[in-house]
């Protein structure tokens, strides 16, 4: 079953790259969520918008489950980073999880719950309904496969881990 979901993870180059190699990802797209308005540009978002660098993931459900999915999330994030991932500061590059299904929110909870105790700090990824969310700019979109020598504050390692546990059949 087709699903949708949203997660803020830093800089969304890497985030969308990653996310785009797992098998049963169907879709990404680079946007702005959650921030004061509507819609916004780059640049307003990088003057403090509130909105956060954001990839919408459609996915097929029955092959890659919300948990499996949160799992290569949480590999590839610092959850108790506020406002921070890699080299990138700012509200902007804020983790979190914008679900639009209501039926997500207890799938998410139980599996960050089921998380916690591999951190020594607090868990300070947003976990919100979407608000609102508008597409990145066309540059933003797939990014680091037009520039494959782009900035991406993911570890390759962690991308390779991706293709080697659940490869795309179709990238």
């Amino acid at each position: 079953m087709e699903k949708e979901i949203y997660l803020a993870g830093g800089c969304f180059w890497g985030v969308q790259r990653y996310l785009s190699l797992l098998y049963g990802v169907t879709g990404t797209q680079c946007g702005y969520a959650n921030g004061g308005t509507e819609s916004a540009t780059y640049q307003e978002v990088c003057s403090g918008s509130g909105h956060a660098e954001t990839v919408h993931v459609r996915y097929d459900d029955d092959i890659l489950p919300l948990t499996m999915l949160l799992e290569f999330f949480f590999d590839v994030i610092d959850p108790c980073s506020l406002n921070r991932q890699g080299h990138d500061m700012g509200v902007q590059y804020r983790t979190g999880i914008y679900y639009v299904d209501a039926g997500d929110l207890e799938i998410i909870e139980a599996y960050i719950d089921s998380i916690r105790n591999r951190y020594a700090g607090v868990i300070v990824t947003e976990l919100l309904p979407l608000a609102s969310f508008c597409a990145a700019e066309e540059m933003h979109q797939d990014y680091l496969a037009k520039n494959e020598g782009g900035y991406c504050h993911i570890d390759a390692c962690a991308m390779e881990r991706a293709l080697q546990t659940y490869p795309n059949p179709g990238k």
